[in-house]
């Protein structure tokens, strides 16, 4: 099964994301911040990691960093899903590294399938 760790430090949006992943079928790990996720994708080696940009202790950009700088995690696709939707956000992002950028609140209806692309990716 497809494991997918959604780093989110609010609790609506990660019940949201957990609610549609589940449902279509993926296993889910859910860390509260930055520190967490490097340390669950250490331990865990998901498939794919869906990331917050603004959360305490360690943001988005700090834990990206972190990931990446490990061999045996780089390879890991990234997704950045944020509130941050100004203009120039989403290259910011992707210039820092993530493989994908999604904007908040989140689609219900797309959320899912834009995950998949980025599996396949």
């Amino acid at each position: 099964m497809t494991t997918v760790l959604v780093v989110e430090d609010n609790e609506q949006n990660l019940g949201l994301m957990r609610y549609l992943l589940r449902a279509a079928g993926f296993d889910i790990a859910e860390a509260r911040n930055g520190l967490e996720g490097i340390a669950f994708a250490r331990s865990s080696r998901p498939d794919l990691i869906l990331m917050d940009l603004q959360m305490p202790q360690l943001d988005g950009f700090g834990a990206l960093a972190g990931i990446r700088a490990d061999a045996e995690l780089a390879h890991i696709p990234i997704v950045a899903v944020t509130a941050y939707s100004m203009a120039g956000d989403r290259e910011r992002a992707l210039a820092a590294g993530f493989d994908g950028y999604l904007s908040k609140p989140i689609d219900p209806w797309t959320f899912v399938e834009s995950v998949k692309e980025h599996l396949v990716a």
